[in-house]
């Protein structure tokens, strides 16, 4: 079983799709996505009038779909490491006694 973790050792492994970045990565790339189709399938010339002759649809699309491939590719360069097993003095839930 190459690539996978072994729960069993003890080793630490990785958040995964549980990681808020890869979160944050997914909506903002769907809202890209969304505002690449509004710029590509057409913009009204008043639309276009109303910004200068700016396509704003496409290029805040494009703006946002590198930004997610950015938060992604910080997910995956520098991942979010979960311990396995808890530290010796770390909190049961219970009251502390005094």
């Amino acid at each position: 079983m190459s690539g996978t973790h072994d729960h069993d050792s003890g080793a630490p492994h990785k958040a995964g799709a549980f990681d808020i970045r890869v979160f944050i990565a997914s909506l903002i790339g769907i809202y890209g996505v969304v505002l690449i189709i509004a710029g590509i399938i057409g913009p009204s010339e008043a639309e276009l009038a109303k910004s200068g002759g700016v396509n704003v649809n496409l290029y805040a699309g494009l703006g946002m779909a590198v930004v997610a491939a950015l938060f992604l590719l910080w997910a995956r360069l520098r991942p979010v490491v979960v311990p396995t097993e808890q530290p010796a003095d770390a909190d049961d839930g219970r009251p502390a006694a005094h």
